[in-house]
């Protein structure tokens, strides 16, 4: 702990408004916002790729953006890290009465039903479990997450086939206002498909933000392979030969 006592203090003299450093001083809560969002991402390609030194880094840049906003607040007397770790200590401890009090929990589905009914009573000022979730979370994130909120009171599938089903039906639905050429209504039922896939991804424990993301980069490597082929010739190629080139993609990468 010596050494985040020595990050705080670093921070503090990063800001100092005499002899501090003429860029740190200059920034605001708002101004470092895209960087901390940049750390966020990055911490999560470093899990992706299960990198520990590249995780290692990025935890300490994430670190260091939590150690800042808490000097800006402090400056300005609203709060400081100490408040933020001691927040954070009390609401583990209250939201996990099954260790540290006298609640029992023999799954994670327990602990789950349980965290949500503790955050709702905490939280009564909320009309909805759903709420509370960023406004600007990515749609995959979010759409299971908000399943996930639901499932905690019941408002589930039984068993994963349902959710095939229920994404067969979604699909019927598309392709029917696909065949009338209805653009509303056909982006309505996208929009349906695609959370029912969610809701597959989500029973069988598959992240759908991971598993599209490495979907785009699969594709990306396959494309790169057929640009490398086709070099010059890859903007007057027939659909044939992109699709030749395509195909031995998938059998080398």
């Amino acid at each position: 702990m010596k050494k985040f006592d020595e990050l705080i203090k670093v921070m503090a003299k990063l800001r100092d408004p005499q002899n501090g450093c003429p860029w740190d001083k200059k920034q605001t809560p708002e101004s470092i916002r895209p960087h901390m969002i940049e750390e966020v991402y990055e911490v999560c390609e470093a899990i992706t790729l299960k990198n520990d030194k590249y995780l290692k880094e990025e935890l300490g840049d994430l670190l260091l953006h939590i150690v800042f906003q808490s000097q800006m607040a402090k400056e300005k007397s609203s709060f400081d890290i100490e408040d933020v770790v001691e927040n954070v200590i009390n609401k583990l401890k209250r939201r996990h009465p099954h260790i540290f009090g006298d609640t029992n929990a023999e799954t994670a589905s327990d602990v789950e039903h349980n965290w949500e009914k503790i955050k709702r009573k905490e939280k009564s000022h909320r009309k909805s479990i759903l709420t509370g979730l960023p406004k600007d979370l990515p749609a995959l994130i979010k759409a299971r997450r908000i399943q996930s909120k639901a499932a905690t009171v019941g408002f589930d599938w039984e068993n994963t086939k349902d959710t095939f089903a229920k994404l067969k039906e979604e699909l019927q639905e598309f392709e029917q206002e696909f065949e009338k050429n209805d653009k509303e209504k056909m982006s309505e039922e996208m929009g349906d498909l695609l959370f029912a896939m969610v809701n597959v991804a989500r029973k069988l424990e598959i992240d759908p933000e991971f598993a599209l993301l490495h979907t785009i980069k699969k594709f990306i490597k396959r494309f790169q392979y057929i640009e490398d082929n086709l070099q010059e010739k890859l903007f007057s190629s027939e659909l044939d030969e992109l699709e030749y080139f395509w195909e031995k993609a998938k059998d080398e990468i």
